[in-house]
């Protein structure tokens, strides 16, 4: 999904009539766009931004049930989402989800241990396949072994039982990345403007390419709107009675370095307003979140320092020596797209989703959580081809591995000799396997062609050099904040936001871009902009002046 692929993709997206035309890049925008292509159906995807640049790359980074759902009787909702968890886990994605073991601490010796205990049971069964091991009841000593930096005073023991994570943006764009392998025309920067109308119908959109400012018209029989918290936005383009609405919820979270907190296992806990997530991440700990409605514009939420009092305060609450702003690394905030209900609660409402076609031609899928994207893709497609005038199989997405999964599991057990051939170290290649799967051989021959580009980026040397210029050349990023807040996530993991890195960024991928050198400056100043704006509220994250 380079340059030159956008570019073919555009002249398509004008010259032809689609089954489907998919509006909005998140999750649920790649996986339906994936659905319909993997049914015979020809289709279009366009995203406004970048692939997860919205909700979808700023979440918990959680495949999971939802624990706490349980206690809301969402049965359904829970099952539905173990159930994909499996699949994810197993068939579509293992290079990209991985295990993550979590400690639930207990308050009470008695009661509590059994309700909980209870719900875990439950938890553990409700998803089918055995993907991940059982629960374990622990006593306090034995949760301290593994968690040493809880306080001792703070509970009585715990249950330990397992969920799955996955870097959220970069798994969206692999989900797009498979649908444009299969045929589907898929574009970033590409903004509907407005809807087509032939009578009542919706038949297609207007779209304005960001890197020209062209406006072309992409004709569908059938257009998803999949826009999550901009849903109401697009409803009302489309001129019709909203046929529900979208009430944005926002979550914030906090990386601190993982030698801060010394566990070896993650942790959730209720807290007043919301849940306590204290997450693995690499070198790093992510802690979240916060849930509170955001009424404002959904482009761009940041955290304030309530938020981040909050989390650091419930997080304290358990931790034997407290965390301070000092420790934070990163932070970032997004909204979640809540079916609007009868209050103001957001952790009240809903986490299910649903499908409505508000006008002809026009179907509108919303709500949900990152885990059943490939449930509401269905769902969406299935209203989408209802009258569709030729037969359309059923979904083949749950027996479809995305790209990068197949052969994934021999090429992890062959890890050391790979990276003895590349001349890297085992932890390398091992860092790569998880980010690209059986991709992994496409990063490594940009090293065999640029010895160079198997060195490490200054200012973020978690990440080697070929992985930035593959972002650009494989994977669809068009700006430098693509490359460091999405396709990398060294916006969050450095200390300065990615300023030190940015530079070197910039400098490997304008060649494959054709930027000049005014573009490039631009690119940085926009960064730095970025990057200044989403910190404003948390000075000790602010680069010095």
């Amino acid at each position: 999904m380079g340059p030159h692929h956008r570019a073919a993709t555009l002249r398509d997206l004008a010259e032809n009539e689609f089954d489907v035309l998919v509006v909005g890049g998140g999750i649920v925008g790649a996986g339906t766009a994936l659905d319909a292509v993997s049914r015979g159906l020809s289709v279009a995807l366009v995203e406004a931004r970048d692939w997860a640049a919205g909700t979808s790359s700023r979440s918990s980074k959680l495949i999971h049930g939802g624990l706490r759902y349980l206690e809301q009787r969402d049965f359904g909702l829970v099952r539905e989402a173990l159930r994909e968890r499996s699949l994810l886990l197993t068939t579509l994605a293992p290079h990209l989800v991985r295990p993550v073991q979590f400690l639930y601490p207990l308050r009470n010796r008695i009661w509590e241990r059994a309700y909980v205990g209870a719900g875990v049971t439950l938890y553990d069964t409700m998803g089918g396949s055995r993907a991940l091991p059982w629960h374990r009841q622990l006593s306090r000593r034995a949760a301290l072994r593994i968690a040493p930096a809880l306080r001792h005073d703070a509970f009585v023991g715990a249950v330990q039982y397992y969920d799955a994570q996955v870097d959220d943006a970069r798994y969206t764009m692999t989900v797009a990345r498979t649908a444009a392998q299969y045929g589907a025309r898929v574009a970033t920067g590409a903004e509907v403007t407005g809807f087509l109308r032939e009578g009542d119908r919706v038949t297609g959109a207007t779209v304005r390419d960001h890197g020209t400012g062209r406006e072309i018209t992409v004709r569908a029989r059938r257009v998803v709107n999949t826009t999550g918290v901009w849903t109401d936005d697009a409803q009302r383009m489309a001129e019709t009675r909203p046929a529900f609405t979208v009430q944005a919820s926002k979550g914030v979270h906090i990386v601190v370095p993982r030698d801060r907190i010394p566990m070896r296992t993650g942790l959730i806990t209720r807290t007043p307003r919301s849940v306590l997530f204290i997450i693995p991440w690499g070198r790093h700990w992510i802690i979240g979140t916060t849930d509170t409605p955001w009424n404002d514009a959904p482009d761009a939420p940041t955290a304030d320092h309530a938020d981040i009092d909050y989390i650091l305060d419930q997080a304290n609450a358990w931790l034997r020596v407290p965390l301070t702003h000092d420790d934070i690394e990163g932070v970032y905030a997004g909204l979640r797209p809540l079916l609007r209900g009868d209050t103001d609660d957001t952790t009240r409402l809903s986490r299910e989703h649903t499908v409505a076609e508000p006008v002809p031609g026009l179907v509108v899928v919303a709500g949900g959580k990152f885990t059943t994207y490939r449930v509401m893709a269905e769902d969406a497609v299935d209203a989408a081809v209802r009258e569709l005038e030729k037969e359309v199989p059923s979904s083949a997405t749950a027996r479809l591995p995305l790209i990068g999964a197949v052969g994934y599991e021999v090429l992890w057990n062959d890890r050391r000799r790979i990276a003895a051939d590349a001349d890297l170290h085992v932890a390398r290649v091992e860092h790569l396997l998880r980010r690209y799967g059986s991709c992994v051989h496409e990063v490594l021959e940009l090293v065999r062609a640029d010895p160079s580009l198997g060195d490490p980026i200054p200012g973020a040397e978690d990440y080697l050099r070929a992985e930035v210029v593959y972002a650009v050349s494989h994977e669809g990023a068009r700006t430098l904040e693509d490359v460091l807040t999405r396709r990398t996530r060294i916006s969050i993991e450095t200390r300065d936001g990615g300023l030190a890195a940015a530079d070197h960024v910039a400098a490997l991928i304008a060649p494959f871009l054709d930027w000049t050198d005014a573009r490039r400056t631009d690119e940085l100043t926009h960064y730095k902009t970025h990057i200044t704006k989403e910190r404003h509220e948390t000075p000790t994250l602010l680069p010095a002046a």
